[in-house]
């Protein structure tokens, strides 16, 4: 518990110093003219600043505590974090660092995991990928590409004031409890230190939205939260592996969908930007419409929006934490996501929203 509030109060006064002294620099705020944004005022946009600070003092206290830290492995951890947080916090700070140029960046981040950390996926308990991921160069392979997808996809739900931070902190509290669960100390003490992290981070961001996570918290997010679920599954055969997948399928599952959406449906490249995720559809089509005439502004149509997702990340979060040695219930619930993502979808972007998430009762 120590090292939560450590790394929470570390958080909340970085983050605090980021408001008061980076919200008069434009180079540090958020890119208002994005086809996909939804903000009308520029606003630091820094914030993974905070909480890879608030992790380093923290883990620095769990060392100088004697914590157990599995030979290193927790100062590994925040080395092979660098590529990806920096490679994002460099296109926060200058706009110029390509997608391509991150995707390869957040690739390396996931190499040196498999290197410093030995995090490669071993298991699926999938007919078929089981028996390729027993060679280890295809184990390799596909835990690369797990870990960078996963921490696209954080990057990609982060539009909404208190979206990805939240979702994220669900997805590190599940993750903290299942290795509660299986006595998994390193790993429970990691997430407890993103988890207090975080939580300083989204007092100021929800809901006044003082300031976003930028590409690099959301990098730097996404990697912790892949690289602990692949730890905890390498570590804990007990632990289905198909566990992680469910606590983060709303991310990516969200990312998956958007490019089939822009490579199929609309023809257009499967990375383009656009202002269709389902984030933004109920944001315009749901909220906005709501609130507009009441004399609320667009803070707070922004805001009222993220509690909406946090309810559809839970709907995989809490079975997740239920039935995590249960591969069976597991891909039932994976399922059973996805075809109610895909409804909810259809029906807003056909204007049929469902009348119970609306405000008219």
């Amino acid at each position: 518990m120590t090292l939560l509030i450590i790394s929470f109060a570390t958080s909340l006064i970085v983050t605090l110093l980021l408001v008061r002294y980076a919200s008069g620099h434009d180079a540090w705020a958020a890119n208002t003219f994005a086809p996909q944004t939804v903000h009308s005022r520029s606003i630091p946009r820094i914030g993974g600043v905070s909480l890879f600070f608030a992790v380093l003092i923290a883990e620095g206290w769990a060392q100088h505590s004697a914590i157990p830290d599995d030979h290193g492995l927790r100062w590994s951890f925040l080395v092979a974090s660098l590529p990806a947080f920096l490679s994002g916090l460099v296109e926060d700070v200058t706009r110029r660092v390509p997608p391509r140029r991150r995707l390869v960046l957040n690739a390396t981040s996931a190499v040196l995991g498999v290197w410093l950390l030995d995090a490669v996926l071993k298991r699926s308990d999938i007919p078929g990928l089981e028996l390729l991921i027993q060679w280890y160069p295809t184990a390799i392979l596909l835990t690369v590409f797990a870990v960078t997808g996963v921490a696209n996809s954080v990057n990609i739900i982060d539009g909404f004031n208190g979206l990805a931070s939240m979702c994220v902190l669900l997805m590190l509290l599940s993750l903290g409890y299942v290795a509660y669960r299986v006595g998994d100390a390193f790993v429970l003490t990691t997430a407890l230190a993103l988890c207090g992290a975080v939580l300083g981070f989204f007092v100021l961001n929800f809901p006044a939205g003082l300031i976003f996570l930028g590409d690099g918290g959301a990098y730097f997010l996404g990697f912790m939260v892949a690289e602990l679920g692949v730890l905890l599954i390498g570590r804990n055969a007990e632990v289905s592996p198909l566990c992680p997948l469910l606590i983060c399928i709303y991310p990516i599952f969200e990312t998956v969908f958007s490019m089939y959406r822009r490579r199929v449906v609309r023809g257009i490249a499967a990375a383009a930007p656009d202002g269709i995720h389902l984030h933004t559809l109920l944001y315009r089509r749901v909220v906005r419409p709501a609130l507009l005439g009441t004399g609320r502004g667009s803070t707070m149509s922004n805001s009222m929006t993220s509690p909406y997702l946090w309810v559809l990340c839970l709907l995989s979060v809490a079975p997740a934490v239920l039935f995590w040695d249960s591969t069976l219930i597991i891909a039932c619930f994976l399922a059973l996501f996805a075809v109610t993502y895909v409804v909810l979808y259809n029906r807003i972007s056909r204007f049929k929203t469902p009348k119970w998430l609306t405000f008219d009762r």
